[in-house]
């Protein structure tokens, strides 16, 4: 009874590591998917996908690359350099990119989003505001011009498109916020942009000059920079206002510069200005004929320890460092006149003073 005990229990073991050994197998030819797998029905695309679909498709082909050749010597032909990303401005064949794009540059080729390739020549440069228009020499077949928003309305928190090359990747969409506004970025032109837009929507190296949309595929930011150890998205970039942009853009077209506007005065170190505790732009120096030496401005006088005349307002708005003051420059143009709030001796008195274009005076500041 035993014995027959034992052989039934070594029979179900043995049936038990049959099954075991068998199963993959079963399994397998009973549940693999030996042929094509049926298409899953998906609903309708959400309202957000939706509508980024359609920004990229409207904007994306009026996206190019700009490639800037270099030549070594010569005898060696011209090879590519840096490139960037740009967009179509006008049906002139107008592209607008980053000054720091098209900086080192010998010649320069465009890539539409077709994959054709046409030559360009820079027509204008502004190193102040980091911006440079291009001309392609074909005008036939080009994309449409992208449609140009407003930078004063903006919000924070508001959805914002980045379309660029990152890295040479043509063709590539970003999507994040506004993160913040009215900052200040410094520029190759010695000057700082105001009202600079920052937003998380990935930027990164080829992405200078490319456009940064709003959720009506508008134009609101010329993509210029990123804040990165590594030099890498790290979620900060920063975009030129567009209406910067759309009053530099057509004086670069117009006379391929702009004018920088000034009243010839050499001002301190805004270091030297916290040190003192002073709150506004030190005089350290006027150019001679300037509008700032013919409305009696004084610079610093180190014979007597004088830090000179500070100017603390531009009409009904304050002056803390020297960005406001540029800032209400710019915003009054060359040939307009001003009123200047100045502090001397602790009191406080108004000036008329002219706005010229400094990048046309020749003489330069001096120091008492």
């Amino acid at each position: 009874m035993q014995d027959r005990l034992t052989r039934v229990i070594m029979l179900a073991v043995a049936v038990l590591l049959a099954i075991l050994v068998v199963q993959p197998y079963v399994d397998s030819y009973l549940f693999s998917a030996r042929t094509p797998r049926p298409v899953a029905a998906r609903g309708d695309l959400s309202e957000l996908e939706r509508s980024t679909i359609q920004v990229f498709e409207t904007v994306a082909p009026s996206v190019v690359q700009v490639v800037s050749l270099s030549r070594r010597s010569p005898r060696t032909e011209a090879e590519p350099s840096e490139s960037g990303t740009g967009f179509m401005w006008d049906a002139a064949g107008h592209v607008v990119t980053n000054e720091h794009v098209v900086a080192s540059g010998s010649g320069f080729v465009v890539r539409l989003a077709s994959g054709e390739v046409l030559p360009a020549e820079v027509v204008g440069q502004a190193p102040n505001y980091d911006l440079a228009v291009l001309r392609l020499n074909s005008r036939t077949g080009l994309p449409p011009p992208v449609m140009v928003g407003s930078s004063a309305d903006l919000k924070v928190g508001q959805t914002a498109y980045a379309i660029g090359n990152p890295f040479g990747l043509d063709q590539s969409l970003t999507t994040g916020i506004i993160s913040a506004l009215k900052r200040r970025l410094p520029t190759s032109g010695g000057r700082e942009i105001a009202g600079v837009i920052q937003t998380d929507a990935a930027i990164n190296p080829g992405n200078s000059g490319g456009p940064l949309l709003d959720s009506a595929g508008r134009l609101i930011g010329v993509n210029t920079a990123i804040y990165s150890p590594s030099g890498t998205n790290a979620g900060i970039g920063f975009a030129i206002p567009v209406d910067v942009v759309n009053r530099v853009v057509p004086e670069l077209i117009r006379e391929g510069r702009v004018p920088t506007p000034g009243i010839g005065i050499l001002a301190a170190d805004e270091t030297v200005a916290a040190q003192l505790g002073v709150t506004g732009v030190i005089v350290a120096g006027v150019a001679p004929g300037s509008p700032a030496e013919q409305a009696g401005l004084r610079g610093v006088n180190p014979a007597v320890g004088a830090i000179g005349d500070v100017i603390v307002g531009v009409g009904d708005e304050p002056v803390r460092r020297l960005s406001d003051l540029t800032d209400s420059l710019e915003r009054a143009g060359v040939g307009q006149t001003v009123a200047l709030k100045v502090m001397r001796n602790d009191s406080t008195r108004t000036v008329e003073v002219r706005i010229v274009d400094i990048g046309q005076e020749p003489s330069r500041p001096r120091r008492p």
